[in-house]
């Protein structure tokens, strides 16, 4: 039985959340949820908490997962779409700066 959460849009560039989601991936919930809270120097790991939590808690709303047995069998980190904006440079010049996002999706399966 799997249990499933995903979150879009969010402004955190993928290569920085893929950081800190190789350090939990294929781990137990718990060991994953004390890893991103000791790792509190990334802003990532606390968008990724809330996930992994979402995620535990459509576990526990179906009723049929034992959720101390939780692991995270997929977590991806794909990219979202890019906010183009433009900053004034010298002589007149316009540089684009591109803001970039993120969609994180997460899937706890139970040993």
């Amino acid at each position: 039985m799997e249990s499933k959460a995903i979150v879009r849009y969010v402004r955190i560039t993928p290569r920085k959340v893929r950081l800190v989601s190789d350090l939990v991936r294929g781990k137990y919930v718990n060991d994953a949820l004390s890893i991103l809270r000791f790792s509190s120097r990334k802003r990532t790991a606390k968008t990724l908490s809330t996930l992994i939590e979402s995620a535990v808690a459509n576990a526990e709303q179906s009723g049929k997962i034992d959720v101390d047995n939780l692991y995270i069998k997929t977590l991806l980190v794909d990219p979202g779409p890019t906010m183009k904006r433009f900053e004034s440079r010298a002589k007149g010049q316009g540089m684009r700066i591109l803001k970039k996002t993120s969609h994180i999706s997460v899937v706890l399966e139970e040993k």
